[in-house]
């Protein structure tokens, strides 16, 4: 049975933390996660697409949630800096992820890892890049009768 995806991402943030405020060697990073008894209920080659992707296309990513945000990148915690960069990567790579998936994992990260009301801005943030990258697939839903509203 394949790991968590959910389980994923939470392993992915924390690597995506340590990047942003100790700016190791991702491999490193990866290599100490692994080591968490926790890690073997995490799907691994997610973890791997999410961590080498995030990383990756960083400078992308910020480019893309920027616009988007009521204060310079930099002002935000690294916890929600790194659950942007990784709802923003699965909203543009992983066509495989719902969008309100993408959203929701976000914010539930946000409210285990992130500040009282950090969650409430993850959405806000997420949604409207989402209306914006997934435009087809949440007009689609509309159509559908489902609502898309987080």
């Amino acid at each position: 049975m394949a790991g968590s995806r959910k389980t994923a991402r939470e392993f992915t943030l924390q690597g995506v933390y340590a990047w942003l405020v100790g700016g190791a060697d991702v491999t490193l990073i990866a290599a100490n996660l692994k080591e968490d008894e926790q890690f073997k209920r995490a799907d691994e080659d997610y973890f791997r697409t999410l961590l080498y992707g995030v990383l990756k296309e960083e400078d992308m990513l910020s480019s893309r949630i920027a616009p988007l945000l009521d204060r310079p990148l930099a002002e935000l915690s690294p916890i929600e800096r790194g659950i942007l960069l990784i709802g923003t990567y699965e909203l543009l790579h992983c066509p495989d992820v719902p969008w309100r998936v993408a959203i929701n994992e976000g914010v539930e990260l946000a409210k285990k890892f992130g500040g009282t009301d950090g969650h409430k801005y993850i959405n806000g943030v997420l949604d409207k890049l989402a209306q914006d990258v997934r435009a087809v697939e949440i007009t689609h839903a509309k159509k559908k009768g489902v609502s898309g509203e987080q």
